[in-house]
């Protein structure tokens, strides 16, 4: 069984950056993901996405963001606990919790934070009749690694940013890109689209609007797929293909969470604004998780309830000691690898 101080659900933004306040408190944590990497959305579902609104960064990209948390937390030698899903909770006699994934991986700590963003994520699939038979045979619904689709021809299928960043990205890796969207416009960013339509121009991307699968076909693995164009119904058009990558976005989920005896409110779990702890002592959630009056699902936002979180997580942990918060740039950063980060001091020389 692993054992922390903090267990923390979720492992985006909000719940590396807890890991940081974690460590000022001397505080160790694990966290858990059903993603197979760090990141949450920012790594699975918009890495080269820009992001506006983070406090000293005019501009920086999700996957980038990752890496600077990731670098950040480091010193303090978090755990994780990988592609797999928080299934059940446990309370023990001691006070403290259990928490066991899908795959039966057990974690025990006096303190829970659940900063599981939206939820677990489903992907938005299209309706067609046989796409079950397909799945994992030529049928993805997220691209994990693009090497997989190296000089395949792949169709992809949508018309937001993914569609368009995935279309772009494979152009220099498949053998052959197909962009099939319903409607001409697309919800994406700007230069994005003239991007596609650039390498539509060069013979890069075949797009095809307005158009949808209606049909996918194969002899226990895809190997073609029909386009129908919607303006005009008799116009079929049969497109061999290695791979049909639909991306319609991901439906956000409570999943298992739901039935943990939390009060829920409108798929989000209602906390306490004061330290951002559920009905339930020792469960607390943070980030777009959580509801309360006011709430604003920003990063920002959670980065500070993050902070209070785990001020209130110290006193639940060390009843009997009082913390007195020192400024990073008084006391600098101890990791628990031994290393020390702090401010240079000034040399002081007696006057004579």
């Amino acid at each position: 069984m692993i054992k922390t101080d903090i267990l923390i659900i979720g492992a985006g933004p909000t719940g590396l950056f807890t890991v940081f306040e974690a460590g000022l408190l001397q505080l160790k944590c694990h966290l858990i993901d059903a993603l197979p990497q760090a990141g949450g959305q920012c790594s699975e579902i918009y890495p080269k996405k820009p992001i506006y609104d983070i406090p000293g960064f005019p501009e920086v990209l999700a996957g980038d963001l990752v890496e600077n948390l990731m670098q950040q937390i480091a010193p303090f030698q978090p755990g994780f606990t990988l592609g797999e899903r928080a299934q059940t909770i446990d309370k023990l006699s001691d006070g403290t919790f259990v928490v066991t994934t899908n795959k039966g991986t057990q974690h025990n700590a006096p303190v829970v934070a659940i900063a599981g963003g939206l939820g677990s994520f489903e992907p938005r699939k299209p309706l067609l009749e046989n796409l079950k038979d397909y799945e994992d045979k030529g049928v993805a619904y997220i691209i994990k690694d693009p090497e997989v689709y190296r000089g395949k021809k792949v169709v992809l299928a949508g018309g937001g940013d993914s569609a368009l960043d995935w279309s772009i990205f494979l152009s220099d890796v498949a053998s052959e890109v197909t962009l099939v969207h319903r409607r001409n416009e697309f919800r994406g960013a700007l230069d994005s689209v003239e991007k596609v339509q650039q390498l539509k121009n060069e013979g890069k991307v075949n797009l095809i609007t307005p158009a949808e699968i209606v049909s996918l076909n194969g002899n226990g693995k895809l190997d073609a797929v029909t386009v129908r164009k919607t303006t005009n119904a008799a116009e079929d058009i049969q497109l061999e293909v290695d791979n049909f990558i639909p991306l319609f976005g991901l439906s956000p989920k409570l999943g298992p969470i739901a039935d943990w005896g939390l009060e829920i409110e409108k798929n989000a779990i209602k906390v306490d604004t004061f330290d951002y702890q559920t009905n339930v002592p020792g469960i607390y959630a943070i980030g777009d998780v959580n509801t309360y009056p006011g709430k604003l699902k920003l990063i920002l936002c959670g980065f500070h309830e993050a902070t209070l979180m785990c001020q209130s997580a110290y006193q639940r942990i060390f009843p009997e000691k009082k913390y007195v918060m020192k400024y990073t740039t008084v006391g600098g950063v101890s990791g628990f690898d031994g290393s020390k980060k702090e401010a240079p001091k000034a040399v002081v020389k007696a006057i004579e």
